[in-house]
């Protein structure tokens, strides 16, 4: 799948070969599993969120960088949202604050509400959780 190559610089535990394809099949599971949204662009994937109904929580949130900053990252969020459960919260993995990679991401998730959790590590990368407060 060329969207996880085009953006695995940007996602920690994606440096090498092995971890982006074992990410791809990741991506493609949820997919056929119904736990993911898309858009696509001329039947080429160019935004993915993964998401778990289980967990009540975001999963993976990626858009092509020549797509960026058209509202695509804001259309899979919301329409996730909205298919997860509201009675529970709602949480995510992103960046920390002083991370340049966090910038556009908590911007986008404090856009929707949700507030700063705990301070988590990924793959060996500091993280930190955001929550979307159930309802």
């Amino acid at each position: 799948m060329k969207l996880v190559s085009s953006i695995s610089w940007n996602f920690p535990g994606l440096e090498t070969a092995e971890k982006l394809k074992e990410h791809e099949s990741t991506v493609l599971r949820f997919m056929s599993e119904g736990r993911a949204l898309c858009v696509k662009e001329e039947n080429v994937v160019v935004g993915v969120l993964l998401f778990s109904k289980k967990h009540n929580m975001i999963c993976c949130l990626a858009v092509a960088p020549d797509y960026r900053r058209h509202g695509i990252a804001s259309a899979l969020l919301s329409k996730a949202i909205e298919m997860l459960d509201r009675t529970r919260d709602i949480s995510v993995s992103t960046f920390r604050e002083n991370d340049p990679k966090g910038i556009a991401p908590r911007k986008l998730y404090k856009s929707f509400g949700f507030i700063e959790g705990e301070l988590i590590e990924e793959f060996g990368y500091p993280n930190q959780l955001f929550i979307l407060s159930a309802i």
